[in-house]
């Protein structure tokens, strides 16, 4: 969930803040949200059309790239949905500083949102990942400027940045 502004009005003499408060619903990704709960690729499609259609949420992030043909298959059928429907940019997926491995998995898939998880703490970066911060900052430039190549928008998401900022002495 985010806040933005949206835009300033002036009414007598004064002026206001006004600000749009977007929601994004990761409950069609695979994971940590929805723990031993494995849903079809029709229920899916099924949830996604509630979500955008009758609850209004702004975004839904529905697959997380790569991790299985199951998730390809659920983010197909909602691309082909949402395309159909006019709503393709409020469609997003989950994706790794893989250069282009998960650019090219949500365009397969008919995707064109990816919601890159970057590492926030030097914990998750050096145990994880196995790299230097400089390194990751490489890996996380030339995945965004593919993105930006082949027409995949990109949101970046810090993981664990709240211990991250923890570690940090200043």
């Amino acid at each position: 969930m985010r806040r933005t502004p949206n835009a300033k009005k002036v009414k007598a003499g004064v002026k206001e803040n006004h600000f749009r408060l977007e929601f994004m619903d990761t409950t069609l990704r695979d994971g940590e949200q929805t723990q031993g709960v494995a849903l079809t690729s029709e229920e899916k499609l099924t949830l996604a059309h509630v979500l955008i259609e009758k609850i209004g949420v702004d975004r839904i992030e529905v697959a997380s790239a790569r991790v299985s043909k199951g998730e390809g298959k659920s983010l197909r059928k909602i691309t082909a949905w949402a395309r159909k429907t006019g709503v393709l940019e409020r469609i997003e997926v989950l994706g790794f500083c893989d250069l282009n491995k998960s650019a090219d998995w949500i365009r397969e898939g008919g995707g064109n949102v990816m919601n890159l998880l970057v590492k926030g703490s030097l914990k998750h970066l050096q145990n994880q990942l196995k790299k230097t911060p400089s390194q990751h900052v490489d890996d996380i430039t030339k995945t965004v400027e593919y993105c930006a190549k082949v027409g995949i928008r990109c949101n970046c998401y810090l993981e664990d940045w709240s211990n991250g900022m923890q570690e940090k002495e200043n």
